[in-house]
């Protein structure tokens, strides 16, 4: 715990420079659903499912997809669907591509791989997203007043745009892996604390930011490592048309704009 004791105590003359505002991390679903029940109009919520919505959600975007909208649910994303026909449906049940199977009727798009989001598929396009966290994990936080898309692929431009914001309390939440805490959204959650330790007072922050960020500092030197202490990491390297998944969305920093949800309860880029 060294490391913890020097970060956070630093000469309090410093601390004026801090944002005295309130840093926390969510890590299971049971955490992310009780945010219905918090006021969240001067909070800012960033949402990481690294593996792999929230990642995908940014590659859409940047291969020039119009705009991304998340379901909570495979019925509600074939309304949506139904009401804008133009639309691509994406998203996945147990890791795979959603089919007629699932939905009754028709075979989904695309699935939740980053890589099938090139722009030859998503360019100027609309794209309706369910998935069995990330999508309720981005709904959760639909009312706070900074809704973010986290990924490690945009990671520093996160911290930047919190930096430049005002709230008072940053929400990291953590989509997990079924209704359990994940920990490659443990790691890109300690990766953002990290980034911003200085910037908070440490009485302002929560101790799940602690561990958030020891967790990261710990596995830091090998991330693709850690994902095989993973349950979702496992299951994705085992399966051989998904395992190139998980070193792309390890990638950081390949991308430099953020991604909000907005209050239409739709994601585009910041200023789009």
């Amino acid at each position: 715990m060294g490391r913890l004791r020097a970060a956070v105590s630093l000469p309090l003359h410093q601390s004026d420079r801090r944002l005295k505002t309130k840093i926390e991390v969510l890590f299971t679903p049971a955490d992310f659903g009780a945010l219905a029940k918090r006021d969240l109009a001067n909070s800012m919520c960033v949402v990481f499912d690294i593996l792999r919505a929230t990642s995908t959600m940014l590659t859409a975007l940047a291969n020039g997809a119009a705009a991304v909208v998340p379901a909570e649910d495979i019925p509600e994303a074939l309304e949506l669907h139904k009401r804008n026909p133009g639309a691509l449906l994406a998203g996945e049940r147990n890791g795979v591509r959603i089919r007629a199977n699932l939905t009754g009727s028709i075979d989904f798009d695309l699935g939740n791989s980053p890589r099938e989001f090139t722009s030859e598929r998503v360019a100027g396009r609309t794209i309706v997203m369910t998935t069995t966290n990330g999508t309720r994990a981005l709904r959760a936080a639909s009312s706070a007043k900074r809704v973010i898309v986290g990924g490690l692929l945009n990671l520093s431009a996160i911290a930047r745009d919190v930096q430049s914001h005002h709230h008072d309390e940053l929400i990291v939440v953590c989509s997990g892996t079924l209704e359990q805490a994940s920990i490659e959204d443990a790691l890109a959650a300690g990766a953002l604390c990290d980034l911003l330790w200085h910037q908070y007072l440490p009485r302002e922050i929560a101790d799940s930011a602690q561990i958030a960020r020891e967790l990261y500092l710990a596995h830091r030197g090998d991330l693709f490592a850690a994902m095989r202490l993973s349950r979702n990491g496992r299951r994705l390297l085992g399966m051989p048309e998904l395992r190139d998944d998980v070193q792309f969305c390890l990638q950081r920093d390949t991308i430099q704009r953020v991604a909000l949800l907005g209050t239409d309860g739709v994601v585009r880029f910041a200023g789009s």
